[in-house]
């Protein structure tokens, strides 16, 4: 009998054609997805490819999303859009442009399921672990050898456990989770090797809560961020029209399996976080916080501008107007997810108070856009990062926190605690 593997052994295991492997172990993988946008994408790797002479391995297993450069409203951006369009329908793969950012367009077009190894070229590629895939981030050059060969190698990692148990507290999210781990860990505590979230209140969460999870993985210095799949992960992928899906069962953990590390947290007392400037380290509850004065209130970003994400904005909002002097902006992260927004009334409840809508796309959080922050300019933001300089002007100051944070914090004119607006949801 084989000895007991995490998940993340039994699915690089599975790629590298092999029964078993051990951490520490370099493996050559065959790669089931490459996921490539219109920033990392076709301007940087075919260049590569040509220099090579090669193709693509599987254009069936190339998916290509723009979302950096929508709306293509500067010079840069139409051409690099104009490029990205070029290429997809030259090389005809699965291409959806302008729907939204990369890493919620993907599983929400049904490309995602267990037990895959999936190559992205963008560094929060780990939200694909919130449906049982291992999903991780490289840059272009290697991007071309995936995109090339089909192939990439690995050194098998060992497994980070992260165990949460309890209940979250009213007002709180999967992004006060995270930034608490954070908090704790700090940004290089996965130590590049995967995460595995488990738990009774990881169970709890809905996938796109999930995905928020997986997706700052990359916030806590892991290749990948796993979650176990579950009913609620097969049902949603088949919503979603993901095909031809997998036994659950045959992608978790074994029990016995040998983890580096287990780290637990309770939920049921954690209250609301807040990420000083300039690092998601910088974490504390909100009680830790003196008054600190707003300018920007940023509901974007694809770890916090999801459904869910707005859906916690507008219950916190409904029936207020924003502070005096406070911009409100929200950069839904998929059209499908704006539209669903809109059908519910969402949208109209954070537009009645004065929020400027922006396009479905990566925008400010990577530093895009017409939008991006001034000088001097204090902003507390949904987005996973908020590195010195990421989102506009060197001297601005980006405080982190989730949906229902920040929609608490523009109607207060200053960081406020979630728990002192609007109804229960």
């Amino acid at each position: 009998m084989s000895r007991p593997m995490t998940l993340a052994e039994k699915i690089i295991a599975r790629a590298a054609g092999r029964k078993a492997v051990t951490p520490g172990e370099v493996v050559t993988t065959k790669v089931d997805l490459a996921m490539i946008h219109d920033s990392g994408g076709p301007r940087r790797v075919e260049p590569i490819l040509k220099r090579l002479g090669v193709g693509l391995f599987d254009t069936s297993k190339v998916v290509l999303i723009s979302d950096h450069y929508v709306p293509g409203d500067t010079e840069e951006g139409a051409a690099i859009l104009a490029l990205t369009r070029a290429w997809a329908q030259e090389k005809g793969v699965s291409f959806y442009d302008g729907e939204g950012i990369c890493h919620v367009v993907l599983p929400e077009r049904g490309h995602l399921k267990p037990g895959m190894l999936v190559v992205g070229g963008d560094s929060h590629s780990p939200t694909g672990g919130a449906f049982g895939a291992y999903m991780f981030g490289v840059g272009a050059t290697e991007m071309a050898g995936v995109l090339a060969t089909g192939e990439i190698w690995l050194k098998v990692p060992e497994t980070i456990r992260i165990e949460w148990s309890g209940t979250l507290g009213e007002r709180l999210m999967a992004k006060d989770m995270i930034l608490a781990m954070c908090c704790k860990l700090g940004m290089d505590g996965g130590r590049y090797q995967a995460i595995e979230y488990a738990g009774e209140t990881v169970r709890a969460l809905p996938m796109q809560e999930r995905m928020t999870m997986s997706n700052m993985a990359a916030e806590l210095g892991a290749q990948a961020g796993l979650i176990a799949p579950d009913e609620m992960t097969m049902r949603w992928l088949a919503e979603h029209g993901a095909t031809d899906l997998p036994d659950a069962a045959d992608w978790q953990s074994d029990e016995g399996a040998t983890v580096a590390e287990t780290h637990r947290f309770d939920a049921s007392t954690l209250e609301p976080q807040v990420a000083a400037p300039h690092s998601p380290a910088n974490s504390a509850g909100i009680s830790d916080y003196e008054p600190t004065g707003i300018d920007v209130a940023y509901i974007g970003a694809c770890t916090g501008a999801k459904y869910v994400d707005l859906k916690a904005a507008a219950d916190i909002i409904r029936g207020h107007t924003l502070a005096k002097g406070v911009e409100l902006l929200v950069a839904p992260s998929s059209k499908r997810d704006q539209e669903r927004a809109e059908r519910d009334g969402i949208m109209k409840v954070l537009e009645d108070a004065g929020a400027r809508v922006l396009p479905n796309a990566c925008g400010i959080c990577a530093g895009y856009g017409s939008a991006r922050l001034g000088e001097d300019v204090t902003c507390i933001s949904t987005t996973a990062r908020n590195f010195k300089g990421r989102m506009g002007a060197k001297s601005s100051m980006v405080y982190l926190g989730s949906p229902y944070t920040v929609a608490a914090s523009a109607i207060a004119g200053r960081i406020a605690d979630p728990r002192e607006f609007g109804d229960a949801a």
